[in-house]
Formats: structure tokens, C-alpha cells, sequence
């Protein structure tokens, strides 16, 4: 048996209310809790590797909007993500763009899982770029995305031994 006091975890003993506005609603508190919320200060510039900043870069085709990503939550300054978009048919499709490029220079046996290696590869392409054209790399990375999809496939008609090819518009998904 213990005589001692034990002491409130919850520290209530400092919490004061005030009886008199318990549960009135007056025309000041809806005031209040409609008012027009603070500016936000200046928020951080998301810059790609802390250099090339997304909102240069112009938007790509109509069709092809959906699948090259680079603005809004895909913009980041390093392209690693931790996403894990192999996991639903054509999520792949919402991964930033140059989160794509880089996991690309991982395919083979010797590279998989080197994905700081493939970063600090793309980092200095970027640079490369940067110096050669005076450009946004990621600018010049979009566009070559949108000019080296093919427009045209083609595909079999036919049955049973006759087979013939016959040419057809492309899907944005396979540029």
C-alpha cells in the first residue's frame, strides 16, 4: 500500500476553461473558424540536383502529357522516389521522367541496384548537356522523349497461313 500521490501523466492540472463560452456559438468564433488561412512564406525552389528548375520546362504534346511526368509532385530534386510503380498495369506511366532515365541505366546484371551510381551518371550527362547547349537538361531529355517515339506500328491481319502487315497509328504508352 502506497500513501504517495500519483502524479497525472497527462498533465491536465495547467489546462484552464472557460465555462462562459462552453458550447455557444457566437457570430465571432464562425468568424473565426472561416477566416482566410496565412500566406505560406516563400517556399523552397524544387530544383533538380539543386540546379535546373522544373517550371522551364514547357509541356510536352497532348498525348503524350500523361506519360512524361516532370511537374508537381514529380518534381524532385533527386530522382529516387522509393516508388513502386512496376506494381499495377501502366502505373509506370506516373513515374517522374528522369526517375525513368536513370532506373533505365540500371539494366543490366552488373548495374542492377547501382542506383546512386546511375544518379551521379545522370548528373553529369546533365551537366554536360547544360554546357554544350546552355539549356535545361531536363528540357532537352523531354524532348528527345517526345521525338524519338515511332508514330507508326504496324500489325498482322490475316488468318490461319495468310498473313499480312498493315501499318497503324501508335499508342502514346510505346513512345
Amino acid at each position: 500500500d502506497t500513501t504517495e500521490m500519483e502524479v497525472d501523466p497527462w498533465g491536465d492540472d495547467d489546462v484552464s476553461f472557460n465555462e462562459d463560452d462552453a458550447g455557444v456559438i457566437s457570430e465571432q468564433n464562425v468568424k473565426d473558424s472561416f477566416a482566410e488561412p496565412q500566406q505560406v512564406p516563400n517556399q523552397v525552389e524544387i530544383k533538380l540536383f539543386g540546379r535546373w528548375r522544373y517550371d522551364e520546362v514547357k509541356d510536352v504534346e497532348m498525348a503524350l502529357s500523361d506519360y512524361i511526368m516532370f511537374k508537381g509532385k514529380c518534381a524532385t530534386f533527386l530522382p529516387h522516389t522509393c516508388g513502386r510503380y512496376q506494381m499495377k498495369r501502366f502505373r509506370k506511366a506516373q513515374c517522374p521522367i528522369i526517375e525513368r532515365l536513370v532506373c533505365s541505366l540500371m539494366f543490366h546484371g552488373r548495374n542492377a541496384g547501382k542506383k546512386l551510381t546511375a544518379m551521379r551518371i545522370d548528373r553529369h550527362s546533365f551537366e554536360i548537356i547544360h554546357r554544350l547547349t546552355n539549356d535545361n537538361p531536363i528540357q532537352v531529355l523531354v524532348n528527345a522523349v517526345r521525338n524519338s517515339g515511332p508514330c507508326e506500328d504496324s500489325t498482322r491481319i490475316g488468318r490461319a497461313g495468310t498473313v499480312r502487315r498493315q501499318a497503324v497509328d501508335g499508342s502514346p504508352s510505346k513512345k
